[in-house]
């Protein structure tokens, strides 16, 4: 007689190619569309964070299978589990729960509300092109900057785009390569979404390669128009793969600044090492010793100084947002067109439609069944 319990193993091997093929769509559909359909957008972009309800409700679904076969594992003769369960089913729950978290992920992104511009005008900003490349390298995990230096340059990036007003803003990531994460634009809204999907792990190659992420910065620009450029680096200076300071100068060259940020201290601190986290040890060399990152302060002053930008040395208390600032507002402003949506259209009812539509499939699929079921065995009796 076959066994009856969930398999959990294949259940979850299921989930993984649904989920990687559900969010890769979305990401790869929303990317899409912002770069295709400028006036694509999110009203309310902060309610997206309620997908990650999404991991919490997996994680629920598994500990109650796990919990059910456990259960049932209880009797050892799987006669008699079959004569008290005689409609299990180890599809049906998983089917329904594919259904129901999905549902909620569609009325999650309803709830967001995207819209698509529908009336358009011309208009004009006046400000500076900004590339800001923040270091994602192992290092920038540190502590000596609370709670790290990584998440204390992502907090001083959400302060700094929060008072930009007209300029136009894009983003780099950088370890052992550099990859833009987003492309020049003036909605701030869009960059700190983005900026808060960074971690450590988001660039697969380890390493500093401060000259890459110039170079990237440096091409995504559009050197066509006379628009001021600025580069910002943010970064502990520990540069191990490349010139940054040759780059820098070819970035002035090409009429672009580039200013640097410092994020560690010169005393410098261990690279801390979680394991489910908790922190169980710190990072070590091949020779077992614990690695000690320190702030680079004078490669980051001579990358700053080749290309007469400046340098700023941050601190626990001050990242150095007022003293940059005070540089960018220095730097003159040029206009340039844009095209500004003054009407949207909403697009909620959509993806609203389509949850109510994988709960009505549920409701015919398997609560219809189930009446059925009742019915004949009415009839009989």
């Amino acid at each position: 007689m076959k066994k009856i319990g969930y398999n959990i193993t294949n259940q979850i091997i299921a989930l993984l190619v649904i989920e990687l093929v559900f969010w890769g769509i979305f990401f790869l559909g929303w990317v899409l569309l912002r770069d295709l359909l400028p006036g694509f957008r999110f009203q309310h972009p902060e309610i997206l964070w309620l997908l990650l309800v999404i991991p919490v409700l997996i994680l629920v679904y598994f500990i109650n299978m796990a919990v059910k076969n456990r259960a049932i594992n209880r009797f050892a003769d799987q006669n008699l589990v079959a004569n008290l369960i005689p409609d299990f089913s180890s599809g049906k729950p998983f089917i329904r729960f594919i259904i129901y978290h999905l549902a909620i992920a569609f009325f999650i992104i309803g709830l967001a509300n995207p819209q698509m511009g529908s009336k358009i005008a011309e208009g004009k900003q006046e400000g500076i092109d900004i590339m800001i490349a923040l270091d994602v390298s192992n290092s920038m995990m540190a502590e000596d900057f609370k709670p790290n230096r990584l998440m204390r340059s992502k907090m001083a990036i959400e302060k700094l785009v929060n008072r930009l007003g007209g300029d136009r803003v894009g983003i780099i990531v950088f370890a052992g390569s550099a990859y833009v994460q987003l492309p020049i634009t003036t909605d701030y809204s869009a960059a700190k979404l983005f900026l808060g999907s960074i971690d450590n792990n988001i660039v697969p190659v380890q390493g500093t390669a401060i000259g890459a992420a110039i170079e990237l910065a440096m091409e995504s620009f559009n050197l066509e128009d006379k628009t001021s450029k600025t580069i910002i680096v943010i970064t502990d200076g520990e540069n191990h793969e490349d010139d940054a300071i040759k780059m820098s100068k070819k970035a002035y060259d090409e009429g672009i600044i580039v200013n640097t940020i410092g994020m560690g201290s010169v005393k410098g601190a261990p690279i801390p090492v979680y394991r489910n986290g908790r922190q169980v040890d710190f990072k070590k060399n091949r020779n077992g010793e614990t690695v000690i990152t320190r702030l680079n302060e004078t490669m980051l002053r001579d990358i700053a100084n080749a290309s007469d930008g400046i340098f700023v040395r941050a601190s626990q208390q001050d990242v150095g947002l007022g003293i940059l600032l005070d540089n960018l507002n220095q730097m003159q402003k040029k206009e340039f067109g844009t095209v500004v949506y003054t009407d949207y259209e909403s697009r909620f009812q959509y993806y609203i439609g389509l949850g109510l539509l994988l709960l009505l499939i549920d409701l015919l699929l398997f609560d219809k069944q189930q009446k059925w079921k009742d019915l004949i065995v009415k009839s009989e009796n």
